[in-house]
């Protein structure tokens, strides 16, 4: 519930009213507690406060139970009940406007990312990959901007890593050595995400984030992101919620504090966002989460425990509300003992006693009061949604999609020239090339072993010709050795013939 002096109606303790100042929610917050404590229930209360308060905000549904938050609610018992302690008579049940969004694009208008828009840094979280991977990655990206190469899909990607391996000796100086090993690593993890569906979600139109900042009627719009099959690729929704909240960091302009958030972001499971991720990835997810502030953005954070958000990052969180958690082993009675130690201590009650008693409704709630310093913890019972607990019929969601304002917008993709096609233009090209330096080969080489024979018919000819002069002339000399010497007899003869008959006269 909204007052008119901007504050919000939360919860209900035995001292009365509970409220959250509107100045103080873009100070972020938490929603923690085990499950079935009511977490979901106390999300869709805030929610729908700052609805009434003109505020958009998103939230992930895991279960589709926040889809009814675009529907009236209506009269039950224990509603009925809780309309005296929390001094409601006649509520006014309605639903909030709302708009469904889905990565798969299968209930909800399609949520798409570009590779460049998602960056280096979180699609290395988002495959997975070691340091050194993560390097080479930074170097594809890098090239591909230095040659205006777009990186749009999966498919862009994949073509630009198989450009920079082949020509790595190329790059070495300039960008530093590119391991083939590396590359194949990044290859298969692309694939993997494939599989998966993560081609789905990398495409054209890439979601414009200031879309969620709209009212309507002047109430704010609440964007609803269908998560119920993302969840089973835990990366891929933490890393897209954080890459919707990066988005949101880099595009809107710094506005300090605003008596009301622009847009608050409801982060669901967020012990997904810090599992197994990097020092350097946590310190830029704090950065992000302490500069947005500026931006008029409120994050709050819904997980199990508060244990489950570093602690750098939960020094930020100063609007909380704790529902019951379980101490069932020594590590959960430690939890329990170092969330009650973060509220300031209400003298009435023992603040850690009162984690293992709350019941389901119930929570331990500290705002901030109007000068940002934590209140008293106070041990509440969270107000019931006007909105209608639990999913809606696919019906109402298909006739809320049709109904949007964003529908056709984001619903058909489309592909446009980027890396992939200009370097498989390039491939071509270089094979054309490569087609004609060989055809200009092959002629040079007919060319030159025609001259050859050329030269060794010409040089037969000659030889031939030389043999027979030379036989010619050995016989010439035969015959004019033996005519010489048959001549040289003959004279011989006549002339003993002739002195022989002188002498013989």
């Amino acid at each position: 519930m909204y007052t008119e002096d901007k504050q919000l109606y939360i919860a209900h303790c035995d001292n009365g009213p509970i409220y959250m100042i509107g100045k103080m929610a873009n100070r972020h917050g938490m929603i923690a507690g085990a499950t079935g404590t009511g977490k979901t229930v106390t999300l869709q209360v805030l929610a729908e406060t700052f609805c009434e308060a003109g505020v958009p905000c998103f939230m992930a549904d895991m279960k589709g139970d926040l889809s009814g938050i675009s529907q009236p609610g209506q009269m039950s018992s224990f509603i009925e009940k809780r309309c005296p302690e929390f001094g409601i008579e006649n509520p006014d049940f309605h639903g909030c406007p709302t708009r469904f969004f889905d990565v798969y694009g299968e209930q909800g208008h399609p949520l798409r990312a570009t590779i460049s828009e998602m960056g280096p840094q979180l699609l290395a979280r988002l495959l997975d990959l070691n340091e050194t991977q993560t390097g080479i990655l930074n170097i594809v990206f890098k090239i591909a901007d230095d040659q205006g190469l777009m990186l749009i899909d999966m498919k862009d990607l994949r073509m630009m890593l198989d450009y920079v391996a082949k020509n790595a000796k190329e790059f070495t100086t300039t960008y530093g050595t590119v391991s083939s090993v590396s590359v194949g690593a990044i290859q298969r993890a692309l694939l993997a995400l494939e599989a998966e569906g993560g081609e789905i979600f990398f495409g054209e139109p890439s979601f414009n984030a200031l879309d969620f900042l709209q009212t309507e009627g002047g109430r704010g719009v609440m964007n609803v992101l269908a998560a119920d099959k993302l969840m089973l690729n835990p990366k891929l929704y933490s890393t897209f919620l954080l890459w919707l909240l990066s988005e949101l960091y880099e595009q809107l302009p710094e506005v300090g504090d605003l008596e009301l958030p622009k847009l608050v972001f409801f982060f669901d499971e967020a012990h997904m966002l810090f599992k197994d991720t990097s020092k350097a990835l946590i310190d830029k997810i704090e950065q992000v989460i302490r500069l947005v502030r500026s931006k008029g953005v409120g994050v709050y954070f819904v997980t199990q425990s508060p244990s489950d958000i570093p602690e750098v990052i939960a020094g930020q969180l100063g609007n909380r509300v704790l529902h019951g958690l379980r101490a069932y082993t020594p590590k959960d009675q430690k939890t329990v003992k170092a969330a009650a130690q973060t509220f300031r201590a209400n003298p009435n009650f023992n603040t850690e006693a009162a984690i293992l008693e709350l019941g389901t409704g119930e929570a331990l709630v500290s705002f901030l009061d109007a000068k940002g310093a934590p209140c008293i913890v106070e041990r509440a019972k969270i107000l019931f949604p006007l909105s209608q607990i639990g999913a809606i019929t696919e019906g109402q969601r298909t006739a809320l999609i049709r109904n949007s304002r964003l529908y056709g917008i984001y619903d058909k993709s489309f592909d446009r020239e980027s890396a992939y096609e200009l370097l498989l233009e390039q491939q071509k090209q270089e094979e054309k090339r490569r087609q004609r330096e060989e055809e200009e080969e092959e002629k040079r080489l007919a060319k030159e072993a025609k001259e050859r024979e050329r030269s060794r018919s010409t040089s037969s000819r000659s030889t031939s010709t030389k043999k027979k002069s030379t036989t010619r002339k050995a016989v010439e000399k035969t015959i004019n050795t033996t005519a010489t010497t048959f001549g040289r007899q003959l004279g011989k003869s006549i002339f003993r013939g002739l002195l022989g008959g002188i002498f013989k006269k």
